[in-house]
């Protein structure tokens, strides 16, 4: 399934969406393009050990922006887009980047906790953006999603397309736990980031009124 819109419009702009979308690109870009690839992600990745150990915690943060190849950040930013402005317009600005790192922060938790001993470097902004379709489906569970599936568009409400994705990450990730595989995918990073999302969309406060939700 390949989300492509939502039929959920908003009352405002969506700037914050947009200029995270904007940073995370031109961090890409750099890191790829002008920059020294694999010396920026060593330095700038999040390694679970290390935060295990409580050393370079600043990684919590630094790699959420940054992503291993062009389908890792088109994927990551087509999501924000796609379910980021509706949440950013719900909960205004300040609430909105709240929800967003609050969720990759403890989407890194999350993984650390069930990798402790991994040096394997961790980046990407899954964990953040899955605290977004969280709260979205919190707040927004019957809105429809534009939805390519086998060259069929369809409609999909998010309770059922976001309820997906969010099932095929925690059977990935008791799949790799279970057999102790390697893990390449931060399963775990996104089920605690989803999670985190959710709560978060319970507790803050609201700003724009609801009643254009399908």
């Amino acid at each position: 399934m390949f989300p492509l819109k939502d039929e959920n419009p908003t009352e405002k702009h969506p700037i914050i969406t947009i200029s995270l979308i904007i940073i995370n690109v031109a961090v890409f870009i750099y890191t790829f393009v002008y920059g020294n690839a694999e010396q920026i992600i060593n330095q700038y990745a999040m390694v679970p050990k290390q935060i295990v150990a409580m050393e370079e915690l600043y990684t919590i943060l630094t790699s959420m922006f940054l992503h291993g190849n062009i389908i890792h950040i088109v994927s990551n930013m087509w999501f924000l887009w796609i379910f980021g402005d509706n949440i950013e317009d719900l909960y205004g600005k300040s609430q909105f980047l709240l929800i967003y790192f609050g969720s990759g922060v403890l989407a890194s938790i999350a993984h650390t906790l069930f990798n402790p001993t991994s040096l394997m470097p961790t980046i990407g902004a899954s964990g953040a953006v899955a605290g977004i379709l969280g709260a979205y489906i919190v707040k927004y569970p019957r809105a429809n999603v534009i939805t390519l599936l086998f060259f069929i568009l369809v409609k999909i409400p998010s309770f059922v397309f976001i309820g997906v994705w969010i099932l095929s990450q925690v059977i990935s990730a008791s799949i790799t736990s279970i057999t102790k595989m390697p893990v390449e995918i931060a399963y775990w990073a996104h089920i605690g980031g989803f999670v985190a999302g959710m709560i978060m969309a319970f507790l803050l406060e609201e700003r724009v009124s609801r009643n254009r939700e399908i």
